[in-house]
């Protein structure tokens, strides 16, 4: 106590030092006094409480102990009487032991007397529940078959609780019913063959398998009683347990199995079809059958049998079972399509487990899948590469077919607006389509997947497609009487292009969602270029025909033939508008570039006419003449080529304002402003200068598709200039070789500015007698 006091006053000290720090705090010494009092009353008055409340809690305790104590007392005198009581009945007991034995007996001659009736009946009942076995009366049968049963296992169990040990009186007990296991047999075989037809039973006659359920429901229940009787006594009845429960459930998930793979009626010899009559087999039934089960055997079983769930499960396993048997075979293309098709949309579909009238019993998004993910991956492969071989002899058919087309005697087919065509692109493109719409049925990323390979074997495909046109092109050349219709079905080449490109387009966009794909998006720019350098090689070869048969009177221009009346420009016109006449039936992309070219080419012949230097003028009147009939010719072919290209909207006539233009410079009478003329000519149409040096610097700010392909000729072209300026002089006659050679060397001289929209035409005229010269040389 006496350091607890101290310990107590060091506290109390430490704690004044601690308020008492600063002088001004003295005057709060009353006011802490009074809020330590305080404090001292409250942990005071806390401190009582609590011990209070122990001291009532161990009062409370020690009364308690104190009943107990006189509980135990009370127990204790009360087993002391039931042992003295236990030791005087001991006598008693011993003395009633031949009573028990008489009771035992008793028993066993009560069990034999209620028996014996049965027992010597048993002979009858066992033939007439044989009979009424015979006549489908189950539920009388199964009534006498369970009183044969009840006979024999009562006896058998006196018998046992008798003496165990005696097997030859159970024995001789089993042997007198061995008809019971018979007639048990033999109604179990007619209770599973009401199962197997339970879906048609139920249909016709529910109350059979309403009987077939209670003879099984009593059977589950002897079967528990036993089973219960057996802990007891460890006695167990021949045939017991029977377990028609489950054996019911094997024999229905048997009969599914057996209906599921029964559907097959065809194979792939007989029928090519055979797996999509089989699956649309599978799938009637398999809704029919879950239809029925739901809406009648289910009242026919006791809900706890769950018979529509189990069903489902059945049918679901047997279907796994089915899909990965076929899934194993040697599937075709088009068997894989389908099998994929159904089991990946169709079974889960309202054709199927999705139809409404099985929910809400079958939620179809927790159904397992039929197929592994691996397993569909492996046939969506063999698919893929199936499908690409498939493609790739589809399309090689196709333009065989199509190349025999184009040496028929006949014209080809026109489409709606008159435009020649083959049946090529529909072909192709309904083959594409039918492909696409059976990925599509699969899934979006097979479908992708097939577009993507649809196009990449088009690109290949058109690669042939151009080889082949041109060698159609090669062979007409070598004989051009063959084939008979060369120009139609060259337009209808021409034509495919075009519709090939509207058919990609179209197919990519009613098949693609976006056009962010990439690998599909970039294959269009190839394909495009393809089917161009096709459309542009065709017409070429089509305005080849054209100036193949414009040759003769080609030469004819600029001579003295010409000067003196031919008729070639009226000839060139006529056979160029005939020819455009069948040329009419391209399509106006092409036709656009091919009337535009051919107005070129015409006029780029006239001017090399021109530069030939076919003929020199003798005298101001021929100058005159020859000019104004080269100014009329032109205006001649410019009236044509405007009459080809209305409706294009586009204005071609430079072409023969360039013959104009060279023909004013013949036509010039006085000598002294020819250097002037030439210069304005050779400021019109700077490419009159073709020297690499000196034009390529002077085009290179001209748009690529302008610049001209000057071919290099290793030192013969030192000066085109020279040699169209010194052919026009040459034409026009009076220039002597003193002005030739003032006027060029000094337009040499002078800048050359060039237009960028200008488009060269007379690069291509090579003037040949220098050329000759010079190689001469």
């Amino acid at each position: 106590m006496k350091e607890t006091d101290r310990e107590a006053v060091a506290t109390a000290v430490q704690r004044v030092a601690g308020m008492l720090q600063r002088p001004d705090q003295l005057d709060k010494v009353e006011q802490y006094r009074r809020r330590e009092a305080r404090k001292k009353a409250s942990v005071e008055a806390r401190l009582k409480a609590a011990i209070q409340s122990q001291l009532d809690g161990v009062r409370t305790g020690l009364s308690q102990l104190h009943n107990a104590l006189n509980d135990v007392k009370d127990i204790q005198r009360s087993l002391a009487d039931v042992s003295k009581d236990w030791r005087q009945g001991i006598n008693t007991i011993e003395s009633l032991k031949d009573v028990k034995d008489a009771v035992v007996r008793h028993s066993q001659l009560a069990a034999a007397v209620e028996n014996l009736k049965n027992i010597f009946s048993v002979p009858e009942i066992v033939r007439e529940t044989q009979d009424l076995i015979e006549q489908g009366a189950l539920l009388q049968a199964h009534r006498k078959l369970m009183d044969l049963e009840c006979s024999r296992d009562g006896l058998m169990y006196e018998q046992y609780r008798m003496d165990s040990g005696n097997t030859r009186d159970m024995t001789l007990i089993h042997s007198y019913f061995g008809s019971t296991q018979g007639l048990s047999d033999e109604l179990a075989k007619q209770l599973w063959m009401v199962l197997q037809r339970s879906l048609v039973t139920v249909r016709r006659d529910p109350t059979l398998l309403v009987s077939v359920v209670r003879i099984i429901e009593r059977e589950e229940k002897i079967d528990r009683r036993i089973l219960d009787r057996k802990k007891q006594t460890s006695f167990v009845p021949p045939g017991r347990p029977k377990n028609w429960k489950e054996k019911m459930f094997a024999i229905l998930d048997r009969t599914v199995t057996t209906r599921i793979e029964g559907t097959q009626a065809d194979t792939r010899e007989s029928d090519k079809m055979w797996l999509v009559r089989h699956l649309e087999i599978i799938r009637k039934y398999v809704l029919d059958d879950l239809l029925v089960a739901k809406n009648l055997m289910v009242q026919c079983f006791p809900p706890h049998y769950e018979i529509f769930r189990n069903l489902l499960r059945m049918y679901h396993q047997a279907l796994t079972t089915r899909m990965q048997e076929l899934a194993s075979e040697d599937l075709e293309a088009n068997e894989i399509v389908s099998l994929l098709t159904w089991v990946l949309n169709t079974y889960t579909s309202t054709e199927m487990m999705g139809n409404v009238e099985l929910a809400p019993e079958v939620d179809v998004s927790i159904l397992e899948p039929l197929l592994s993910p691996n397993v569909v991956s492996e046939l969506l492969d063999t698919y893929m590469s199936t499908l690409t071989s498939n493609i790739i002899a589809w399309l090689r058919k196709a333009l065989e077919t199509d190349k025999k087309d184009w040496i028929k005697e006949t014209e080809p087919e026109a489409d709606q607006d008159g435009y020649y065509q083959t049946t090529l692109p529909a072909i192709v493109f309904q083959m594409f389509e039918q492909n696409l719409q059976v990925a599509a049925q699969i899934s979006e990323d097979l479908k992708i997947k097939v577009l993507v390979l649809c196009l990449q074997q088009m690109n290949s495909f058109l690669s042939r497609y151009k080889d082949e046109a041109q060698l159609y092109k090669e062979e007409h050349l070598r004989n051009r009487q063959h084939p008979h219709c060369y120009v139609q079905y060259m337009i209808a080449i021409i034509n495919n292009c075009q519709t090939f490109k509207e058919s990609i387009v179209s197919l990519k966009r009613k098949y693609l969602k976006n056009e962010v794909e990439e690998g599909v998006s970039l294959s269009q720019p190839s394909m495009d270029g393809i089917l161009d350098a096709i459309a542009k090689e065709g017409c070429s070869s089509l305005l080849e025909e054209v100036f193949l048969d414009l040759e003769q009177h080609l030469c004819e221009l600029m001579t003295r033939k010409w000067l003196l009346g031919s008729k070639a420009v009226d000839i060139i016109c006529v056979t160029v508008e005939d020819y455009f006449n069948d040329f009419a039936k391209i399509k106006k992309p092409y036709k656009k570039r091919m009337t535009a070219e051919a107005h070129r080419r015409v006029v780029v012949e006239y001017l090399r006419a021109v530069m030939q230097k076919r003929i020199s003028f003798r005298s101001p009147e021929e100058r005159k003449e020859g000019a104004e009939r080269m100014v009329r010719e032109a205006e001649q072919l410019r009236f044509l080529f405007r009459k080809l290209a209305s409706g294009f909207g586009e204005d071609a006539d430079g072409y023969c304002d360039t013959i104009i233009a060279v023909a004013e410079v013949i036509k010039l009478t006085d000598p002294s402003l020819l250097y002037l003329e030439v210069s304005t000519l050779v400021s019109k149409y700077p490419d009159i200068s073709c020297r690499q040096s000196e034009f390529l610097r002077m085009v290179v700010d001209m748009p690529v598709s302008y610049v001209p392909s000057c071919q290099p000729c290793h030192g013969s072209c030192t000066s085109q200039r020279d040699d169209h300026i010194g052919a026009l002089l040459a034409v026009r006659g009076d220039a002597s070789r003193d002005m030739k050679q003032t006027i060029i060397e000094t337009l040499e001289q002078g800048p050359t500015q060039v237009n960028p929209n200008y488009v060269p035409i007379f690069r291509e005229i090579i003037v040949p007698s220098l050329n000759v010269a010079k190689l001469l040389k």
